[in-house]
C-alpha cells in the first residue's frame, strides 16, 4: 500500500486531504511544522509527499532543496499544495524539485486523481527493461538513470520526458501532447510546468543538455544522433 505524508499546517485542511486519500486507499501520515515534516521524510521515505509551501520552522522550498541534496529522498515525488498562485510561485517550487502542483482553494477530487497520477508515474515497469540513447542509458525496471554510464540522479517524471523524447528522436513532440503522456492533462495553465521541468533537466544533463532542442511553435524534440 503506498504511503503518503501530508506536509500542512492547516490542520483542517490535512483532515481534509487524509480523508480523501485514505478513502482512496492510501496509507496516510500528516505533521504540521516544516523542520518535522523534513524529518519524517528522511525517516520513512514515503511514496509521496504533499506539501505546503508557508510552514513553521522550515518552509517548503527549503524541504524541498534539503530532498533534492539527499541521495535516500530525491527521487521522492513532492505535490505542492498551496494559497501562493502566482506563476513565479509555483515555478520556483518546481525548480526546487516538486513534480506537480495544485492552490488552495482545491477540488478533492482532482486532488486524488494528481496523486494517483504522480503515483503511476513512479511505478517501476517489471522486468528488466534496458533503453540506451548516445551517452543516455534507462532502466525501466527501476527507474535509474546514467549518462555516460555513471548514474545519474533523475526525478520519476524527469525519466520519463527524457525516455519519451529519446524514444522519438528526430520528432517534435508537441508540448500539449508531452504533457498529457507525461503529467496527464493538457491545459494550458500548466503548460509551465513542462517548460520548467525541462530547464531542470537540462541543468542536470550538462553538456549532453545540448541534444535537447526547442521546437518554436510546437514544444520539444531529442535531435537525432549520426
Amino acid at each position: 500500500m503506498q504511503h503518503i505524508l501530508i506536509v500542512e499546517d492547516e490542520v483542517d485542511i490535512a483532515n481534509l486531504v487524509s480523508f480523501n486519500l485514505e478513502r482512496a486507499g492510501y496509507t496516510v501520515d500528516m505533521v504540521h511544522d516544516g523542520r518535522e515534516g523534513l524529518d519524517r521524510i528522511l525517516k520513512d521515505q514515503p511514496s509521496l509527499v504533499i506539501l505546503d509551501l508557508m510552514l513553521p520552522g522550515m518552509d517548503g522550498y527549503q524541504i524541498l532543496k534539503e530532498m533534492q541534496r539527499d541521495t535516500r529522498t530525491h527521487a521522492i515525488p513532492v505535490l505542492m499544495l498551496t494559497a501562493k498562485s502566482q506563476i513565479d510561485d509555483k515555478i520556483k517550487g518546481l525548480e526546487c524539485g516538486a513534480d506537480d502542483y495544485l492552490t488552495k482553494p482545491f477540488s478533492p477530487k482532482e486532488l486524488v486523481l494528481r496523486v494517483q497520477a504522480i503515483i503511476k508515474r513512479n511505478r517501476a515497469t517489471p522486468g528488466t527493461v534496458i533503453f540506451s540513447f548516445g551517452p543516455f542509458r534507462f532502466d525501466k525496471n527501476n527507474l535509474s538513470f546514467f549518462l555516460n554510464e555513471a548514474p545519474l540522479p533523475l526525478t520519476a517524471t524527469e525519466f520519463k520526458l527524457l525516455l519519451y523524447l529519446c524514444q522519438r528522436a528526430g520528432q517534435p513532440q508537441d508540448r500539449n501532447d508531452l504533457l498529457k503522456v507525461v503529467w496527464g492533462y493538457n491545459d494550458e495553465v500548466h503548460s509551465r510546468t513542462l517548460d520548467t521541468h525541462m530547464k531542470r533537466l537540462r541543468q542536470k544533463l550538462g553538456h549532453s543538455s545540448s541534444l535537447i532542442e526547442t521546437v518554436r511553435g510546437v514544444g520539444y524534440q531529442v535531435r537525432e544522433i549520426e
